[in-house]
């Protein structure tokens, strides 16, 4: 599934609510909160802090799948299609970086 598909299937459920789209601001308060559940998971399993004996196993593919849907959220209620940003950014990068690291040999 394509970025633009993803969008569409967000807009799609999102589109059976009355209230739509959470305002920006509200949208990113919930990135900020996902990302910490990520970062939670990371330090749980690679970090110092290891989770307590009653606490259930979490999921890293979860928790950026998360961290994906809001964004979605953030990208269709400001009218961003991802695949083209996604591809600007790419160009940007490769561009940008193209002599940054030692190339894997093919």
């Amino acid at each position: 599934m394509s970025l633009r598909e993803t969008q569409q299937t967000v807009d799609r459920w999102i589109g059976q609510y009355k209230e739509g789209y959470f305002p920006p601001l509200t949208n990113l308060a919930r990135l900020t909160e996902e990302v910490g559940e990520l970062a939670r998971e990371m330090n749980h399993r690679f970090g110092e802090k290891t989770k307590k004996a009653e606490e259930p196993e979490g999921s890293i593919a979860m928790e950026l799948a998360d961290i994906l849907f809001v964004v979605i959220c953030l990208a269709n209620s400001q009218g961003i299609d991802l695949d083209d940003a996604f591809a600007q950014m790419m160009r940007k990068v490769t561009s940008r970086d193209a002599d940054r690291w030692t190339r894997k040999a093919r």
